[in-house]
């Protein structure tokens, strides 16, 4: 096939490399294109004529119009963007919104390409009532954060670390500390458990957060793009660890919920296409420190908050009240 070395083809540990059938080129050309989607920082041209079938999410356009309206009403409200760097010299964006006499700080982490305005445009009105300042972060290689690679929070769980230092530099140790995530976003703030965290970082709020990688590309494969993952995870993976110098399978939420020493909220819809609930019952189950649970029925991917908002804030002002003090 036109414009493809054979001899670039990743190797395989354990497995004879030979004979490369044409169903295996198939496999590494479709992956290799598939993992650009998911990683590189410059979106495809395709992505958005993708992004439906990767997701498997329907339209519903109520939600998408409200999202919209509340991610401008955000990103007009005035901020301070500030910046850090990060542990391998990139610089990363965040944006500052004190309360007076705040009572607790939130670290607030998007998805998978996502941003800060439309992942907690939403729900941004309510962390101001109730007396939180927030750092909207923009995780790396996204909106205007640096960094090549998306690390499906392997890499953005150093850069979460680092945040928490920027808070407690800006606010001191005393302040109560909780990290907030949605999707990708999700999966970093509960990475970052695995951390020996600072003692005022009190909890986290992961709401449809993924389990690791190789996990939900494996979903995505099987269920939404309806493609044998086997091969192509292999492949993956090894695209993965060239890119970023890390293993996929290195680390998980998993492992660090078997580590976690400070409480975490879990919020999922029942009807998620893009990262399916039964990871945030596996994430439940591997928390061994003090856990909640909030599962909003009929609620696909990241619309929690949208159809069920009081019980949602309800959620959040319990675990506010019990993990402040």
């Amino acid at each position: 096939m036109k414009g493809i070395q054979l001899r670039t083809l990743p190797k395989v540990a354990g497995a004879a490399v030979g004979v490369i059938s044409i169903a295996s080129v198939s496999a590494y050309i479709s992956t290799k294109y598939l993992l650009g989607l998911a990683l590189d920082r410059e979106e495809p041209v395709l992505l958005k004529a993708a992004e439906k079938r990767i997701s498997g999410t329907g339209q519903d356009n109520d939600f998408i119009r409200a999202m919209q309206e509340s991610a401008k009403k955000l990103e007009e409200k005035p901020g301070e963007t500030v910046s850090i760097v990060s542990y391998d010299g990139e610089q990363l964006v965040g944006h500052w919104f004190p309360v007076a006499q705040a009572r607790r700080v939130i670290i607030a982490v998007h998805g998978w390409r996502g941003s800060w305005t439309q992942t907690f445009g939403m729900v941004a009105d309510s962390f101001e009532q109730n007396g939180c300042s927030v750092l909207y972060i923009e995780q790396r290689a996204t909106n205007q954060s640096g960094g090549k690679y998306i690390g499906f929070g392997l890499v953005e769980r150093y850069d979460c670390r680092s945040w928490i230092d920027w808070v407690i530099e800006k606010c001191g140790k005393d302040i109560p500390i909780y990290l907030c995530g949605v999707s990708m976003g999700a999966t970093t703030v509960l990475m970052t458990t695995g951390f020996d965290l600072p003692d005022n970082v009190r909890g986290v709020i992961a709401d449809c957060g993924f389990t690791s990688p190789h996990a939900i590309w494996k979903h995505v494969a099987n269920n939404n793009l309806h493609i044998a993952f086997n091969m192509r995870g292999v492949i993956a993976d090894e695209i993965f660890r060239q890119k970023l110098q890390i293993s996929p399978d290195e680390y998980s939420t998993i492992q660090a919920l078997a580590d976690c020493r400070i409480p975490v909220l879990f919020v999922h819809g029942t009807e998620d296409h893009f990262v399916p609930v039964e990871m945030t019952y596996e994430n439940y189950q591997a928390c061994h420190a003090p856990k909640h649970l909030l599962i909003v029925p009929g609620a696909d991917h990241g619309m929690s908050y949208y159809l069920e908002p009081q019980k949602y804030e309800h959620e959040m002002k319990d675990f506010w009240k019990e993990y402040d003090a």
